[in-house]
């Protein structure tokens, strides 16, 4: 059951997609309160209740105990004493014994959530703006809260299959021949590869939608002998369209009126990587279509998938930021700098940078209205990302394509997915990687993932395999790294051949993972959930913050500390332990619920499966098309028989039905013979274990 509730005067998100009345009464749960234009909701907590939700944000996956900011922001450094990156997923679940509900609050501005912070028994939810829709979702489970908010805001983002492979990215590939050297040398090594990312580098100028020709001399060309290897060439695309007289889309930008304006009607002017720019209004219908029309120069070309970013919108500074900065140097230029004055010229110039003031100094045309952008400051990233999914659709219907993007807010999850942001080089963004994945998915974020190896810092070889071994099971599956820091290709490594042989595993759980995901988008289910969700009586298993449920079948438990040779693990039932090398050598451990510490070497991973369940595992392969999703080999443990299903297409449908693309597979026990059929299959059934 879900009951909405209105403050002020609601601006239209594009989150929700089905049409609920407004409730003439308080909002159950909360004490409300509405002062100089703010609305704060208060809420007691009991000692157990635990708080989910939030999708990407910093923390655990119990987001009790801490301040929270919903404003979009560019920030690199994701420690945790930060409020807010680089989106905005505003749902929260409390789970206690006396409570169960969620609770979404649709504000495209500024909102604060403090739950437990000030007062550890006290959770308060504020609103900046107080113009907002509230909806109150009762369920049984925490799993049916998060399937009824789903059929509140829609299906999620569908990826063609060959995005579930294994993507390779850097900032600082700036030519044709560079990166067809990273292709030759995983194909040379058999390290398997679908993707490569193409980062500001390739553009001409940092101008949108460009290519440097004389680095990429014949992109068309270029792309066609990447497909006939395998690989797609995935570029990207920031949101500042660079000012320049005679570039064609800023041209027809400012000719058609498309860029957001200041209060004077000019069009507002802020810097990213090209200088000045200036960015289009993508609140507007008709500047969604126009820029979603433009990313078909690139697809004219053959490329079939994007990452948007700079979306939030990042802003290096503005013409009126970055002269006020001036004028506080200009007046302490000939002073004797103290402690006061060193500070303030110093942060002068840092405060152009994503400044409260330039997010106040531009405007959106919403729906017929006028209104400032900070009002909605949250929205801008998803519909950049709705923008160029509404292109893809028109310039080739029949097919999906892959879109990303780093800023978002909730109804972008129906357009494209997510990657997690400039994250770190370090041990405990492998953990946070981790718990920002099922918080993502109760938003309706299912294809998301964070960059392996980390983006700013210097890697290292055994953070590298570690990290590796979580994105196993990632959807997206990207190693990405920021230039001038070390080169994290896998190849550059001593311990190469070990990073190689977990990406077989990968490929070989494919079909797998392929399927937990589809049937997850189509039934508006979970693709990872945190152990609560399946153990909620468990209060050792509601607890766990490192370990999460992946599909219907598993968990997964990686090593993220420095140096470990193990780690410790809580089984809240009986599993099978599947301790991986690669896709080919592997053990399997019969465990019995309860707390163990796992010993697991350096190219060791864990994958635990449900007593009573079969999970798939295909032959490697060196890229997506090269699976055979028919030749399956089942892995186990089994008491007696059992029925799954199994979710196969062709990677492309953009309107696939649930129904038509299972496959029953039933395997049956009689004794110590173990025997499986599903129609269309090859089933190879000698590790599946068969129990006392």
């Amino acid at each position: 059951m879900i009951r909405r509730y209105d403050f002020g005067s609601p601006i239209h998100t594009g989150a929700v997609v089905r049409e609920l009345a407004v409730e003439n009464a308080a909002v159950p749960f909360f004490a409300t309160e509405v002062q100089e234009g703010r609305v704060s909701f208060t809420i007691h907590m009991d000692v157990d209740d635990l708080v989910f939700g939030l999708g990407e944000s910093l923390r655990g996956i119990n987001k009790r105990g801490h301040l929270y900011r919903a404003w979009n922001s560019d920030d690199f450094s994701h420690t945790e004493n930060k409020a807010s990156i680089y989106a905005s997923h505003n749902l929260l679940l409390f789970s206690g014994r006396e409570k169960l509900f969620g609770v979404y609050f649709d504000d495209p501005g500024a909102m604060e959530f403090d739950l437990g912070y000030t007062r550890g028994d006290t959770a308060v939810i504020t609103s900046e703006n107080g113009d907002l829709s509230v909806y109150i979702i009762e369920a049984d489970s925490l799993t049916a809260i998060c399937k009824e908010f789903r059929g509140l805001i829609g299906r999620s983002y569908l990826p063609p299959k060959w995005a579930f492979g294994y993507i390779q990215s850097r900032w600082g590939y700036s030519s044709d021949p560079e990166v067809r050297n990273v292709v030759k040398e995983h194909r040379d090594r058999h390290i398997p590869l679908d993707g490569v990312c193409m980062d500001i580098d390739y553009m001409e100028d940092f101008k949108d939608f460009t290519w440097n020709k004389k680095s990429f001399p014949d992109l068309r060309k270029f792309n066609a002998d990447m497909r006939a290897d395998h690989i797609r060439l995935i570029p990207i695309i920031d949101a500042g369209v660079k000012q320049l007289k005679g570039y064609d889309t800023c041209d027809v930008g400012l000719k058609k009126d498309y860029f957001v304006k200041k209060a004077d009607g000019k069009p507002f002017v802020g810097a990213v990587w090209p200088g000045r720019s200036y960015f289009p209004d993508f609140l507007r219908e008709d500047v969604r279509t126009w820029f979603g029309g433009e990313y078909s120069k690139l697809m004219d070309e053959g490329i079939e998938g994007f990452w948007n970013d700079m979306n939030e919108p990042a802003l290096f500074y503005s013409e009126e930021s970055i002269a006020e900065a001036f004028a506080v140097a200009d007046k302490l230029r000939n002073e004797n700098l103290d402690i006061h004055s060193a500070f303030a010229l110093k942060d002068a110039f840092n405060g152009t940078a994503n400044n409260m003031e330039d997010y106040r100094r531009f405007y959106h045309e919403v729906d017929g209205q006028t209104i400032r952008h900070d009002k909605i400051h949250n929205l801008y990233g998803a519909y950049m990302t709705r923008a160029a999914a509404e292109g893809f659709r028109r310039y080739d219907s029949s097919k999906r394509f892959l879109l990303f993007s780093r800023a978002s807010f909730v109804g972008a999850h129906r357009y494209g997915g997510v990657w997690q942001g400039d994250n770190s080089s370090w041990w405990s963004h492998i953990k946070l990687n981790l718990q920002m994945l099922p918080s993502l998915n109760m938003c309706g974020f299912l294809y998301s993932g964070a960059d392996l190896g980390g983006f700013s810092c210097n890697t290292t070889e055994d953070l590298m395999l570690r990290w590796l071994q979580l994105g196993v099971f990632s959807p997206l599956m990207r190693n990405h790294s920021a230039d001038h820091t070390r080169e994290q290709e896998v190849y550059r490594f001593a311990n190469w051949e070990d990073m190689r042989d977990i990406l077989t595993v990968r490929y070989g759980l494919l079909p797998y993972l392929y399927s937990e995901f589809m049937k997850a988008a189509l039934s508006d289910g979970m693709y990872f959930r945190p152990l609560a969700f399946d153990y909620p009586t468990d209060d050792v298993a509601c607890r766990v913050e490192d370990q999460v449920m992946l599909g219907s079948d598993c968990m997964i438990a990686p090593v993220y500390e420095q140096n470990a040779r193990g780690r410790h693990v809580y089984l809240p039932e009986d599993m099978l332990m599947v301790r991986f090398r690669s896709a080919t050598d592997y053990d399997l451990t019969p465990m019995e619920a309860g707390h163990y510490w796992i010993e697991l070497a350096l190219n060791e991973m864990p994958l635990f499966i449900r007593r009573g369940h079969v999970v798939p595992l295909a032959k490697p392969a060196e890229y997506v098309e090269g699976i055979d999703f028919t030749d399956l080999r089942l892995l186990g443990w089994l008491d007696e028989g059992v029925t799954t299903t199994l979710y196969n297409d062709d990677g492309q449908t953009t309107e696939p039905v649930l129904e038509s693309g299972l496959t029953t597979i039933t395997v049956t026990v009689e004794g110590e013979n173990v025997n499986a059929r599903g129609e269309g299959l090859t089933l190879n059934v000698d590790d599946v274990i068969v129990g006392e």
